[in-house]
């Protein structure tokens, strides 16, 4: 059986990350990186959907140690897509990566020090194990094989055709069709303006509104700095920038959510004139970030409502008809297209059975340590990122701690790190304080959350930087124990790729 020191789960944003630091904070261990899929790049290879997009700056989204060079600020998918396989290729890391690896189960051996990871290998995936000294996760939040998917009532008698934004048909003609996308989401307000350039119009669907802000889709400041700065200096300089202002920003928010309201709104007013009815459409029942703002680049969705390309409709579905879509207002929208953007499976570690010594762990009865670790699971960690802010600053804080952890082990000769919650009267939270309809649907799945440090899950970059890069290791929660595995000494090692520079 071969065994490697880490193995990484998914060739993603987290999992291209994880790589970077393992070579460059822990050069001396060996890793792979796992990928159920055949093609490295998580979501922004999964998702082909027209005007797929980062619905965050590229100056936070990108990675910490390459910097974004491109004039967009907010990139579309492909974009993403080359800047990711471009970084793990200039590094190597694409080395480490093994498609058509689907891990499902992971058993800890506290005798061995080692997971046995099972998985499933190629396209007929046939059954093998590896074993492994420290497992991260990073695989996402979300099922890849299917997104959420109401069921409506009629759906038979449409004759049109109906389609999930996470599987986008390669066929689906809609030139000169009527589309309607059912959502209100980043999807959704993405998709609508984006295909207005072939529909003969498109109707954005909502049970209810989200705000929406729109921003430039280029950075002007960051293109300056880039003429007259080293690369690297300019995108640090608007990377903590943009962390610094969607910090104030959020605080901004929480603290005196009226105004924030009004003044988001009042921002709608100015794109969208003093005749858009703005208090149907755009003004959400709860405050701003209790839910995530969707972000349009450009005013984008704006100036398709304002050309008449595209329209917002709020009501409820009573029925799907064989033409189009009946509301319970009585009104009824004709369509030739319909498509749900109606949100994402949340899954916890892409599925994974966990198991301790024997004995299965249930995750959800599990309390989060610093919002990547579980209690009473040992060398074991997973990424999740911002809620408030880009995905990418979390997991490069998680990638970083991971190796801290490792480092420390090595150091002392531990072959084991385990956060225990000794406190039995630690009062449990929701893992994340967010109203949005696909976390809601999804927390049950999910472990809870401790009240305070460092079992509290916190969305504050500037507080998980301080913690996670220089917080104390040993801190009487985390429990090192033990002698470093044994368990692989007769087992080959794969040969550690040293970096290339970039």
């Amino acid at each position: 059986m071969e065994h490697v020191d880490v193995l990484v789960v998914g060739a993603g944003i987290s999992g291209i990350g994880a790589g970077y630091y393992l070579q460059n904070r822990c050069p001396g261990r060996s890793y792979a990186i796992f990928e159920g899929r055949e093609a490295m790049g998580g979501t922004w290879d999964l998702f082909r959907y027209p005007g797929i997009r980062s619905d965050s700056d590229m100056y936070t989204l990108g990675f910490s140690f390459r910097p974004w060079k491109e004039a967009k600020a907010i990139a579309d998918g492909p974009s993403i897509l080359k800047y990711l396989k471009e970084t793990a290729e200039a590094y190597g890391i694409d080395r480490h990566i093994r498609y058509q690896h689907k891990v499902k189960r992971a058993s800890w051996s506290s005798e061995q020090q080692a997971w046995t990871v099972e998985f499933e290998r190629g396209p007929g995936a046939e059954p093998d194990r590896i074993t492994c000294n420290f497992l991260h996760m990073c695989a996402g939040y979300y099922n890849y094989a299917q997104g959420y998917r109401p069921e409506f009532p009629g759906e038979a008698e449409f004759q049109g055709r109906i389609v999930h934004p996470q599987h986008w048909p390669k066929d689906l003609d809609y030139a000169g069709k009527r589309v309607v996308v059912i959502g209100s989401g980043a999807t959704a307000v993405t998709l609508v303006p984006a295909m207005t350039d072939k529909a003969a119009h498109v109707t954005m669907l909502q049970r209810s509104p989200t705000y929406v802000v729109s921003r430039p889709g280029e950075d002007a400041m960051a293109n300056k700095l880039r003429k007259i700065l080293p690369a690297k200096l300019a995108y640090d300089i608007i990377r903590w920038r943009n962390v610094l202002l969607q910090m104030y920003f959020f605080n901004a928010t929480r603290k005196h959510p009226d105004q924030a309201k009004q003044r988001l709104l009042g921002l709608v007013r100015q794109e969208l004139g003093p005749d858009y009815d703005v208090e149907t459409h755009f003004t959400p029942r709860y405050n701003p970030w209790d839910q995530r703002l969707c972000l349009v680049p450009d005013s984008d969705l704006f100036a398709a409502l304002k050309s008449g390309s595209a329209s917002v409709v709020t009501d409820h579905i009573e029925t799907f008809t064989k033409d189009g879509i009946r509301l319970k207002s009585g009104q009824t929208l004709p369509a030739d297209v319909i498509v749900t953007a109606t949100g994402l499976d949340m899954q916890l570690m892409s599925g994974l059975e966990v198991v301790v010594d024997g004995a299965p762990v249930d995750l959800t009865d599990t309390f989060s340590y610093k919002g990547m670790m579980y209690s009473g699971v040992p060398n074991l960690a997973s990424t999740f990122g911002y809620t408030n802010a880009s995905w990418t600053l979390k997991a490069d804080l998680t990638a970083e701690y991971v190796c801290r952890l490792l480092n420390h082990m090595a150091s002392t000769g531990a072959g084991e790190c385990r956060p225990v919650n000794d406190d039995p009267n630690l009062e449990a939270a929701p893992w994340l304080d967010f109203s949005s309809g696909y976390i809601t649907r999804g927390m049950k799945k999910f472990p809870k959350q401790g009240v305070q440090a460092p079992w509290r899950v916190y969305q504050n970059y500037a507080l998980d930087l301080m913690a996670f890069r220089y917080g104390k290791l040993e801190d009487g929660v985390m429990r090192f124990s033990g002698k470093p595995s044994r368990a692989a000494t007769a087992l080959v090692h794969q040969p550690v790729v040293e970096p290339v520079r970039a």
